[in-house]
């Protein structure tokens, strides 16, 4: 079939299973928008309000369905807003495709209006790009990028397309996918023995897995593992929802701000198996100190992330799951009741301390929240404050229901991504957002409200910039430094039905629940703006260059 390079675009993006793209035109792309309104019934564009949008909402997209997420922007500044939206993914180990146009051949290199070098400034943020300057290649180099972002750890893959290469006519024929390769097994089966009998030696294992869990699908191998072994199981921010929060040996959240009982069990355990996490500062506070003569076993996908931030006794490159397959024949099936006994008594000591003030608190209007969503739902959270307040509080029971921006936490990731997680899943999405990361990002109101998006949004309002003002707080003798908005300058339900969605505000815990359930019963988007107080603090907390020793729960410990 002879067509133009932007119908090979399009038709290879149909091809490769994709049905909903989304994006921004401008003059280097309008080719393939004229390709897209040709086959406007076989794949729908949605039109963001900002290129960062776009990225964000197929970046949502893929999370919460477990497929690449495409999105489209023209040259120049189109394609240098991707950018944040580029770097977000990359960090989660998200597969993406974008695609972006370019000036034509024979301007490259001449300054020409909005030429930009999108791969060169996208190299460090992407799997890999391409650079497509001649039509012949467009189909092969789309298809590479689609199997690219896929296989072994995933990721975000741009494709670079010059107009003159959007405009050639060239020969094209449908083929079939390629096939998504897992990570290649680079561990002999020695090693797998000689990790089992570490575990089978263990009288305090302890699980704790990350993102790579859910990329595989291995959460039926790791709650087996934690059975087998005793072991309880706790997670980085990547892993929530991987795991049941009611399973009977899940901790929740490790690290900075997570759950006490989790962060408490890593410390005392004396043989941490790490599951497809890459142990960032949050989780692991000051490195050269984090689990000294203890025993990791790190089992992940990408060889770069073992003995990067620890010191792994056994790193094992492979897949997830597939490893996991076959240690569990290897590992003793024993009870370790001195162990479980410690474990119950630091879920005991939580609840003990957890808060549970009357009122509206964070953790009390989250507990509201958490009474109306479906279990098939997607939680978004924006990030900051109520993004660990999130994490501690809300529970799920099905993977890939909570999707947040972890590895490079970017403020008004979330509604874009909220956006791409309903229409990805053609199910309700809920958005906790702050009032800060709402300023980022609500011009993309006009974008769920255009496409009639089952959106729940519940700004935690605390007119500050929360997380930067606990840390002023704490560590910076209150001096509030540019966190404090101006005292009731935006009107959030007025903005939401300037949009064209509707909108309640709480300022209590009884009109907070029945905006809620106001909220959930309407069909598009909802803003409901909760007011909390200001002085609202994240706990437990460890100190920046701290350790696990160092966590603390009340202020002033």
């Amino acid at each position: 079939m002879l067509c133009k390079g932007s119908e090979v675009v399009v038709r290879t993006l149909i091809e490769q299973g994709t049905s909903l793209v989304y994006g921004y035109p401008g003059g280097m792309v309008v080719d393939i928008y004229d390709a897209l309104w040709h086959h406007r019934t076989e794949i729908r564009h949605v039109l963001t309000a900002h290129e960062q949008g776009a990225a964000h909402a197929a970046d949502g997209y893929a999370r919460a369905t477990g497929n690449v997420g495409v999105c489209i922007a023209t040259s120049g500044p189109g394609a240098t807003n991707l950018v944040t939206g580029i770097a977000t993914a990359y960090l989660d180990s998200v597969p993406m495709v974008i695609i972006t146009g370019n000036v034509p051949q024979e301007n490259i290199g001449t300054d020409a209006f909005q030429e930009i070098d999108i791969t060169g400034i996208t190299l460090p943020i992407t799997k890999h790009n391409y650079f497509v300057s001649d039509a012949t290649r467009l189909a092969s180099v789309i298809r590479e990028a689609f199997a690219l972002a896929q296989s072994g750890r995933p990721g975000p893959v741009l494709v670079d397309v010059t107009k003159n290469a959007q405009e050639e006519e060239v020969e094209w024929e449908q083929l079939p996918p390629l096939p998504r390769t897992r990570p290649k097994r680079h561990y002999h089966r020695s090693e797998l023995v000689a990790a089992a009998e570490a575990i089978n030696a263990s009288s305090r294992p302890y699980v704790y897995f990350g993102g790579g869990a859910t990329s595989c699908s291995a959460e039926k191998q790791i709650m087996a593992l934690a059975d087998a072994i005793d072991a309880p199981i706790g997670c980085s921010l990547m892993g929530i929802s991987a795991i049941p929060s009611h399973h009977p040996r899940f901790l929740g959240m490790e690290g900075m701000h997570g759950h006490l009982a989790s962060t408490l069990a890593m410390l005392e355990s004396d043989c941490l198996i790490a599951l497809g996490v890459r142990f960032n500062d949050r989780a692991t506070g000051n490195r050269a100190k984090f689990k000294q003569g203890t025993t990791i076993i790190h089992i992940d996908a990408d060889v770069s992330e073992l003995d990067k931030n620890t010191e792994d006794t056994f790193a094992i490159v492979g897949d997830l799951k597939q490893t996991l397959q076959e240690l569990l024949p290897l590992v003793r099936h024993r009870a370790r009741p001195n162990w479980s006994e410690f474990v119950e008594g630091l879920r005991a000591h939580e609840e003990q301390v957890a808060d549970r003030r009357e009122g509206l608190t964070p953790q009390n209007a989250l507990r509201a929240l958490n009474e109306l969503i479906e279990d098939d739902a997607c939680v978004v959270a924006d990030v900051g404050q109520h993004q660990m307040w999130a994490a501690q509080t809300l529970t799920f029971t099905k993977p890939r229901t909570f999707v947040t921006s972890g590895g490079l936490g970017t403020m008004g990731f979330g509604l874009g991504a909220a956006i791409g997680a309903a229409m990805g899943t053609g199910r309700r999405a809920v958005l906790v957002i702050g009032d800060g990361g709402f300023y980022m990002c609500l011009n993309e109101l006009a974008t769920a409200v255009a496409e009639r998006v089952p959106l729940v949004i519940l700004i935690m309002n605390n007119s500050v910039l929360g997380m930067v003002r606990q840390w002023q707080t704490l560590f910076y003798e209150k001096r509030y430094s540019a966190t404090t908005f101006t005292e009731g300058q935006t009107d959030f339900v007025a903005v939401a039905q300037a949009f064209g969605a509707n909108g309640a505000r709480a300022n209590s815990l009884d009109e907070l629940e029945e905006a809620l359930q106001n909220a959930f019963a309407a069909k598009g988007p909802f803003v409901v703006d909760c007011k909390i107080d200001r002085d609202e603090l994240v706990l437990p907390m460890m100190p920046p260059g701290g350790t696990l020793d160092d966590v603390f729960f009340r202020v002033g410990e």
